[in-house]
């Protein structure tokens, strides 16, 4: 069984293109460079600015991207 051709277009329009999605996207990159003017990261060093709960904090992006997230867990009701 052939696997259906994603349409990345409509994933945009539903997800990213949302107001509110904008808005918090733009809240992680207020932050990102607010960390950079501090001089905690900078381009290409390999960290990551974690956000949870409203606080932000830099961590490796290895240990960013490790943290278990309860929508990629077994038994999620995430829909694909």
């Amino acid at each position: 069984m052939k696997a259906k051709k994603r349409n990345y277009k409509k994933e945009y329009n539903k997800f990213q293109k949302s107001g509110t999605q904008k808005k918090r996207r733009a809240l992680r990159n207020k932050l990102r460079r607010l960390f950079a003017k501090k001089g905690k990261v900078k381009k290409g060093d390999g960290k990551d600015v974690h956000h949870k709960n409203g606080k932000a904090r830099v961590m490796t992006a290895s240990q960013n991207r490790g943290i278990r997230e309860a929508s990629r867990l077994k038994g999620s009701k995430r829909d694909v």
